[in-house]
């Protein structure tokens, strides 16, 4: 099934307007995906997007550069998918300022809790960023009444400190966003990406 339209039949009926929305333009069988990467955000740019068939899209770059420093070879983002690995962003329309419109989070939260409906032989969520932490945890509690993780910067600490969260069977990731230049600034951001992918691919073995 190809998610970009998927996901703007999912807009549409929720009142969102597709076309302002950058969604993952991909072919994907849905048993075949283990694993759903949710960066935090879409770039500004739309030049930028992983699933942009732009040359070399900043996005796709950075995640290539994590899986490889992960020891996990990926060339496209077929390869990423050939893996069992869908990758997505939580919000599908950049943010306007530092933080994320509560009403957007709102809006969009359908998108996203219908791309992990797709996915019945998931096994991992990496919650890349705050954003992502919190709408995974919004899904959840609606679902189950309980946080798929603790919240922030409180369920990055119990994760490196080795606790393990499930939601539904499923293993929980809190780390930090995949892309832009906070991983240049600071470095301890991509270490630990890189270590949660390596946790990840012996998850999914």
């Amino acid at each position: 099934m190809n998610m970009k339209s998927y996901l703007s039949e999912i807009a549409v009926n929720n009142g969102l307007d597709p076309k302002i929305m950058q969604f993952p333009d991909c072919e994907v069988d849905p048993v075949k995906i283990k694993v759903v990467m949710i960066n935090e955000v879409v770039p500004k740019n739309r030049d930028d997007w992983f699933y942009n068939d732009t040359p070399d899209p900043e996005n796709r770059r950075t995640a290539f550069g994590l899986f490889a420093r992960a020891d996990v070879s990926v060339k496209s983002m077929r390869d990423i998918l050939d893996l069992g690995i869908y990758i997505t962003a939580a919000l599908k329309t950049p943010k306007e300022s530092s933080t994320a419109d509560p009403e957007v989070i709102k809006a969009q939260l359908p998108l996203l809790e219908a791309e992990l409906a797709l996915f019945a032989n998931l096994k991992v969520i990496m919650l890349m960023g705050d954003v992502a932490i919190k709408m995974v945890n919004m899904i959840a509690k609606a679902k189950t009444k309980k946080n798929a993780c603790q919240s922030g910067a409180e369920g990055r600490r119990q994760h490196w400190n080795n606790t393990e969260f499930y939601w539904s069977g499923v293993r929980i990731f809190p780390s930090y966003i995949m892309t832009g230049k906070n991983l240049l600034i600071e470095p301890f951001k991509r270490d630990t990406i890189i270590n949660d992918i390596r946790r990840m691919m012996e998850v999914i073995k």
